[in-house]
C-alpha cells in the first residue's frame, strides 16, 4: 500500500518505509527530488535540509 503526506514533523518522516525529498528550497527554487529512500539514507544526503533536520531530531 502507498500513501502519499506532506509532513513536517520528524516523528512522522522517522516512521516512514520510504521519503522522497523534494527542494532544495520552496517555491521556483524547489521542485527537484534532493533525496529518496528510507530516512537512514535521507539523513546522510549532505543536500537534503530534511535531512539534517532528522539527524538533528535524532540526536536531542
Amino acid at each position: 500500500d502507498t500513501v502519499v503526506v506532506i509532513e513536517h514533523q520528524p516523528d512522522v518522516i522517522l516512521a516512514a518505509d520510504w521519503v522522497v525529498d523534494l527542494g532544495p528550497e520552496g517555491g521556483a527554487g524547489g521542485g527537484t527530488i534532493v533525496a529518496q529512500g528510507p530516512p537512514e539514507k535521507i539523513i546522510r544526503s549532505r543536500k537534503s535540509h530534511t535531512g539534517a533536520a532528522l539527524a538533528q531530531e535524532l540526536r536531542s
